[in-house]
């Protein structure tokens, strides 16, 4: 192993590691959504993993076809960034409805003094994360390491790309499993009739973070 390629792989573990912190929506709709909708752990980790994969396989899919096919970095960068935004506008959308629906549903079941009971996008939800997160790019894989390991070798691309996935789904469902664990232990009464409004609104919030904040 080359000191170059030691390098790009420290970096590939470090990058997923600090993306995906630094990416409240890597993490925040899950944990929110899981308590709101009472999904078991294993369904919310389900969930994160199975949008983790979406989310870097997509980028990896478009950085290969860049690479063998010859596209210049500049673009492939430019592609992304449209990406960034389609997935950020979709994640503010999906959190805005998602909040509207939240409160018609608490005004609707106030009298019941349960948030559970009729829950008609249930289905729907795990869908519209999936796709939101597949069309969300993994913004410096490409240029900062799928790129410079091209230079290395098929075999460092594969190397790098494994490990910057490997890690980035994992901080993801750690981040999920300890902040799910911990809201477990919380007893929220009072706001659990609200929990999909409130579920909405941070996911809405965690959009407007990515899509202006650049985080």
């Amino acid at each position: 192993m080359t000191n170059e390629l030691f390098i790009l792989l420290w970096s590939a573990a470090s990058i997923g590691f600090v993306h995906t912190i630094l990416g409240p929506d890597h993490y925040l709709p899950f944990i929110v959504i899981g308590k709101a909708r009472n999904w078991s752990l294993s369904r919310t980790l389900g969930l994160t993993m199975v949008c983790g994969i979406g989310h870097v396989l997509s980028s990896v899919i478009i950085g290969m076809l860049g690479i063998f096919i010859g596209i210049q970095l500049q673009k492939l960068t430019w592609f992304e960034g449209i990406r960034g935004n389609l997935a950020a506008w979709g994640l503010i959308a999906f959190g805005l409805l998602y909040a509207i629906w939240g409160l018609r549903h608490y005004f609707k079941h106030k009298k019941a003094h349960s948030s559970h009971g009729h829950n008609p996008s249930t289905k729907t939800t795990p869908w519209m994360l999936f796709i939101i997160f597949f069309l969300g790019p993994c913004e410096p894989l490409i240029p900062l390491l799928m790129y410079p390991a091209a230079h290395e070798s098929t075999t460092a691309i594969i190397l790098v790309t494994t490990i910057f996935g490997l890690v980035t789904v994992g901080t993801m469902l750690i981040t999920v499993w300890a902040a799910s664990l911990g809201l477990s232990k919380i007893r929220l009464n009072k706001l659990h009739p609200l929990s999909h409004f409130v579920a909405g609104i941070i996911i809405f919030v965690s959009g407007l973070s990515i899509q202006f904040l650049g985080l």
